[in-house]
């Protein structure tokens, strides 16, 4: 194709050619040329569909089938040329076709529009996106489950306003993790089916004369079903708007693990080790490993959210039905994508391969006086009442802490200096370990209870999977 001699073929109603810049500033071709597979095989299934409603003939729908499929080949071998004067995908592969098989690739946009056209093209290429997704989300939690699986029984400081709050196990906290990435797949699961509406049928706005059978239309393409108002179906991008909102949950969710593994590798925390692919040093300080791929992930969440909004926006002030300003909202999509499969896919292949360091997580949890709560719950259970046994626990870990020791390092005299109910069998429950194992029940960070998660989680993978 000819950039200077592609004719419009919506160019009847006009006397004069197009502004040289204006053609360059409506024309999308540079990137929605990605739908271009997911525009012809909408193609193929309105024209069989054409077919069966007896407005094209089978001689006709075979031409246009094979006619289509050898574009499609050409373009994925990279030799399709693209035309900014033709506007967009849609019409680069139309005209494209006409050249090809003559008149009868004109008959192939009967029956419907390049609104209703875009709008199943960005469903097709979602759902493809979505699914990928979700297999690397699958990917990822299998990882961070087996990792969680590793380190059920490695204790580590709890934190609450990233202060030593109490002793847990560093699988209980993956564990959490995976709490999160399981909302998030549910949420993609859920997207999906309301990205999977057919709109191909409702035409420019009002639907079309022809006897169209979209039931068959959405056969052919799988999806579970029509869009029932051809207005809302040309016009509707909520799906859209909806996987930015999910990605954005999951990108927030991401910048929160990583800012943890970014804490965990420094020098200060030293609670793991990231592998050395997954890093970079400094140009001038050969001393440095830097946490880069956490960073770029952290980093990466601004820009799908920023995505989110710019959808917000675009849509939030037009009128029924279809307008030029839904152009716009495919770069924003295709770049939360993007930014998405990235990111899912560097933490699916960094997490299981991260290295933990269990003396350097206990040493931490010995600092913070961690077992403070332990000491107040064993007193409110030889009768003393809650607030009493705060205020006892509050004196000891003072004094505790004007003598440099630890809880569990304290005297039996010392503790029943504050409570005569204090026994020899405290120092059980002072324990690190003593601590963690009371927390037997669900969604407690008992090793018993975390590597029940765990069963549970693989579980629900394998009900997904199947």
């Amino acid at each position: 194709m000819n950039d200077t001699g592609d004719k419009k073929l919506w160019d009847g109603r006009f006397t004069e050619a197009t502004d040289a810049f204006v053609e360059e500033f409506t024309a999308s071709i540079s990137f929605d040329q990605i739908m271009a597979r997911h525009d012809i095989t909408g193609s193929i299934a309105h024209a069989t569909m054409l077919e069966q409603a007896g407005v094209l003939t089978s001689d006709e729908v075979a031409l246009i089938v094979s006619g289509l499929k050898a574009i499609e080949t050409e373009i994925l071998a990279g030799a399709f040329e693209w035309s900014v004067s033709l506007e967009d995908v849609h019409m680069n592969i139309e005209k494209a076709l006409t050249d090809r098989i003559g008149d009868v690739g004109k008959k192939l946009h009967t029956g419907r529009s390049r609104n209703d056209q875009v709008a199943t093209d960005i469903r097709l290429y979602l759902r493809e996106q979505i699914d990928q997704i979700l297999s690397l989300l699958t990917k990822l939690q299998t990882g961070l489950i087996g990792l969680a699986e590793q380190q059920a029984h490695t204790i580590m400081p709890g934190f609450t306003h990233l202060q030593v709050a109490q002793p847990i196990t560093f699988g209980h906290h993956l564990m959490a993790w995976n709490e999160m990435l399981e909302r998030d797949i549910d949420r993609m699961i859920d997207c999906r089916k309301r990205v999977n509406v057919l709109p191909l049928g409702a035409a420019a706005l009002a639907g079309t004369t022809f006897p169209i059978q979209r039931e068959l239309t959405a056969e052919l393409l799988g999806f579970d079903r029509v869009a029932e108002n051809s207005l809302d179906a040309v016009s509707d991008r909520d799906f859209a708007i909806e996987f930015c909102s999910a990605a954005s949950m999951l990108m927030m969710h991401y910048s929160r693990w990583a800012e943890e593994l970014i804490l965990w590798s420094s020098s200060q925390f030293d609670f793991i080790e990231l592998p050395d692919r997954f890093c970079t040093g400094s140009s001038i300080m050969p001393q440095k490993k830097n946490p880069d791929v956490p960073e770029l992930v952290r980093g990466k969440s601004a820009r799908v959210f920023g995505s989110l909004i710019t959808l917000l926006t675009l849509m939030k002030s037009q009128p029924l039905a279809y307008n030029k300003d839904n152009q716009e909202d495919k770069e924003p999509l295709f770049d939360v994508v993007d930014t998405l499969i990235g990111s899912s896919r560097a933490f699916a292949d960094m997490i299981p391969a991260i290295e933990a360091k269990p003396e350097n997580m206990r040493n931490a949890a010995m600092k913070g006086y961690a077992t403070a709560t332990d000491l107040a719950d064993y007193l409110v259970k030889r009768g003393l009442p809650f607030r009493d046994a705060h205020d006892v626990v509050g004196k000891l870990v003072g004094m505790a802490i004007s003598i440099e020791k630890d809880l569990s390092e304290l005297s039996l005299e010392q503790l029943r200096g504050g409570s005569e109910l204090i026994e020899e069998d405290i120092y059980e429950v002072l324990t690190l370990e003593g601590s963690v194992a009371a927390r037997n029940h669900i969604g407690g960070t008992n090793p018993d209870q975390v590597l029940a998660a765990i069963a549970r989680a693989r579980i629900r993978i394998e009900e997904r999977q199947h």
